[in-house]
């Protein structure tokens, strides 16, 4: 396993992120915690999670899992950079109650807390705001990520689905404050959606952000899914079958899977190998539902493309290109 420094810190974290999203809705507890165990065996040492994962009337249950695998001992909260995020309603009615949700300062104290009791922690590693709160200034929310930094609850704190100008904004206020302020984004991008090249990542990198992908897969797009359609009759569903009705993205993604069969490579480790050559990434997010897709994973961080692959793959998926230029000139 390859390690490497989260952004601008001296946090030193596996250059693979374990997404637990599926764990509970989709994972059971015993599987759970078989891949978690097998990830941590491997040397993955960050752990991604939310605290509305669960969903529906089951939020917080993908915590619960995670806590209860650090119950167990060994090591593993000790040996586990921990990373949980803030900002959607944890009610589990219809309705939300004023101050259940986004990032006021109150919301952020009592999500902590509940956080941590599900958790089975005295504090969280990486604290993420999950979006951006357009009714909460930035300097109220600094001001509760001090207090709960100076109690030793959360260490650092990070962004998830922000755009460039709040990234920026956000550490400006930071730094007025003597803060360190957000040393993480947690943004969409793959091969397939490559928008954050514009502003995030440039933004990210400005400021010292480590840069931590979501759907590198691009929801199954970008794993061989043409590919098992012919090969076991295992159609596409959901985002992946809504994306392949557009025959301009079928046509994209039959070359994507003809390039990469002509190197004898497999599509989502290739997908994941890309991100990794991608300047500012600290490492995708993977959410294995079992053993075998997390052993893919852990392949991809062993594959090197050569420059006719990643030529192939920026002709199939060219970039937007820099901001401004992409949209002025």
């Amino acid at each position: 396993m390859e390690y490497t420094q989260l952004g601008r810190t001296g946090l030193k974290v596996s250059r693979l992120v374990l997404g637990t999203m599926n764990f509970g809705p989709q994972t059971d507890e015993p599987t759970s915690h078989a891949i978690l165990d097998a990830a941590l065996g491997a040397g993955v040492n960050f752990v991604d999670t939310a605290n509305v994962y669960g969903w529906g009337e089951n939020k917080g249950r993908t915590e619960e899992i995670i806590g209860s695998w650090f119950a167990q001992g060994g090591g593993r909260r000790e040996k586990t950079v921990l990373a949980t995020k803030v900002y959607g309603s944890m009610s589990r009615s219809s309705e939300t109650w004023p101050n259940e949700d986004r990032l006021s300062a109150l919301n952020i104290r009592r999500a902590v807390e509940a956080s941590l009791t599900r958790l089975r922690t005295d504090h969280i590693d990486l604290y993420q705001f999950h979006h951006v709160d357009r009714r909460t200034p930035f300097e109220e929310i600094w001001q509760a990520v001090d207090v709960l930094i100076q109690q030793g609850k959360i260490l650092y704190a990070g962004s998830s689905n922000f755009p460039g100008y709040k990234i920026a904004q956000a550490n400006e206020i930071a730094a007025r404050r003597g803060m360190v302020g957000l040393v993480s984004e947690q943004c969409l991008y793959n091969l397939a959606e490559r928008r954050a090249e514009m502003e995030v990542l440039p933004a990210a990198q400005e400021y010292g952000l480590g840069v931590i992908p979501w759907s590198p897969l691009h929801g199954g797009l970008l794993g061989g899914v043409i590919k098992k359609e012919v090969e076991g009759g295992r159609r596409a569903s959901g985002r992946s079958a809504d994306a392949l009705a557009v025959t301009s993205v079928r046509t994209q993604v039959q070359a994507y899977e003809d390039l990469l069969d002509k190197h004898g490579l497999e599509p989502g480790e290739v997908a994941l190998a890309w991100l990794l050559t991608r300047p500012g990434v600290t490492g995708p997010i993977v959410g294995p539902r079992t053993a075998e897709q997390l052993e893919s994973a852990l392949r991809a961080m062993e594959l090197e493309l050569s420059e006719e692959v990643l030529a192939g793959l920026d002709e199939i998926f060219p970039g937007p290109g820099p901001s401004p230029e992409a949209f002025a000139w």
